[in-house]
């Protein structure tokens, strides 16, 4: 799909509390994420770039070393390797995230 109007996206389940879709290309996936409040991720990190822009609602996010508040308008980016995690507080949060399509492994 070339393009989304956000509003009337059909989210599905990608694990309990955070709604989803995405759109796959070649070499980018684009995901749009409902998360809702108090939801956590421990931490963990992947072979290829990310990056978003924060919608609605307040998120914490960790990239390495650095913890900050993110709110409305703001953007994050994490290089490949880079350890993250993040955490919602009272409120359900949107996030438009763009990452690298990871490649297959070859054996």
């Amino acid at each position: 799909m070339a393009f989304w109007n956000l509003a009337a996206l059909q989210l599905e389940e990608f694990r309990p509390g955070i709604m989803s879709t995405a759109e796959v290309g070649n070499n980018l996936i684009m995901v749009y994420m409902e998360i809702g409040p108090k939801r956590k991720d421990a931490g963990h990190e992947h072979p290829f770039d990310q990056c978003g822009v924060i919608l609605e609602g307040q998120i914490e996010m960790v990239v390495g070393k650095e913890r900050k508040l993110l709110n409305p308008n703001d953007a994050y980016f994490i290089s490949s390797g880079e350890p993250h995690s993040w955490k919602t507080f009272d409120s359900r949060v949107k996030v438009l995230d763009i990452s690298l399509k990871p490649t297959p492994k070859v054996a």
